[in-house]
């Protein structure tokens, strides 16, 4: 049995562990909430967006606009095709890295020539250390999705797509169905679907939208900030689930120490007892030779 100075600084670093677990678990909480209330806040916006680009397919079905081009001309084995992997800054998150990875590798191997745009730096670690190449890096976003930086990424995207640089573009990222349910999701962003947007219910009386300069110009400005949605709600829905793996991760941990240290000081008496009764048979034995 360990003595007892081992076993007290085996205490003091557990409870020193238990409270980093502990704080950790109550900054993980507080980001979720803070993220989720900035994607409600945010929401009706990007809502309202995507239901006037479908006004606009439905009343001119004749239109052609660069971000439905599906590109059907390019054979499938010489599309570019681009993966924007979202991953987080930090460990120490569950299996939450882990899973989105294995999903960005099982999507890789589907295509010819995969292109790789990685958010966090687990991400960028992982790639890096078995030689996948990387043709961008966004870092400190996974930990700070904001508009901002989901307008620059959708402009970087968007510049691309038009340069014939990406012929798809599909973001991977991890979608938090519960609190017990993180599922790693593949979206598609460009070229975009008429499917994805379901003709709008109008009332009999309700008039028909003029759209200026012109419907080309107004669906421009629309498709840029329907993906500056799509791109800040992923980012937000990923760093929620980061930060919900982390909550579970940190519980866990505190569960654990908790219960090692009541291990510990279940020790540390036995080790006390054994100490005092072995004084008073020392006291004891020496009495009885005294006499």
């Amino acid at each position: 049995m360990a003595g007892m100075k081992e076993i007290r600084t085996h205490i003091k670093s557990v409870e020193e562990t238990l409270k980093i677990t502990n704080a950790m678990y109550l900054i993980a909480s507080s980001n979720v909430r803070k993220a989720k209330k900035q994607l409600i806040h945010v929401g009706p916006y990007f809502h309202k967006i995507e239901s006037t680009i479908a006004d606009i397919l439905y009343h001119s079905p004749e239109i052609e606009h660069r971000f439905f081009d599906q590109r059907r001309q390019i054979l499938p084995d010489r599309r570019k095709v681009g993966y924007v992997i979202i991953t987080s800054d930090k460990g120490m998150a569950g299996a939450y890295n882990h899973n989105i990875l294995k999903l960005a590798e099982q999507e890789i191997a589907k295509v010819s020539n995969p292109v790789l745009l990685v958010v966090g730096q687990v991400g960028r670690a992982y790639f890096a250390g078995r030689g996948v190449p990387v043709d961008e890096e966004f870092l400190q976003t996974a930990e700070n999705p904001t508009m901002w930086r989901a307008r620059d990424l959708s402009e970087d995207l968007i510049m691309r797509f038009d340069r014939g640089e990406l012929d798809e573009i599909y973001v991977l990222y991890t979608n938090l169905k519960s609190s017990f349910c993180l599922e790693p999701t593949v979206r598609k962003l460009l070229p975009l679907s008429r499917d994805a947007f379901p003709a709008p219910q109008h009332g009999k009386d309700e008039p028909q939208v003029t759209y200026l300069p012109s419907v080309e110009a107004v669906m421009n400005l629309l498709v840029a900030g329907y993906l500056r949605g799509e791109l800040l709600g992923t980012l937000t829905e990923s760093y929620c689930s980061e930060q919900n793996a982390r909550m579970t991760a940190m519980k866990s941990s505190s569960d654990n120490a908790r219960e090692m240290l009541q291990e510990l000081n279940l020790s540390l008496n036995r080790a006390r007892q054994a100490a005092i009764t072995q004084e008073i048979n020392e006291v004891v034995g020496g009495a009885q030779a005294a006499r």
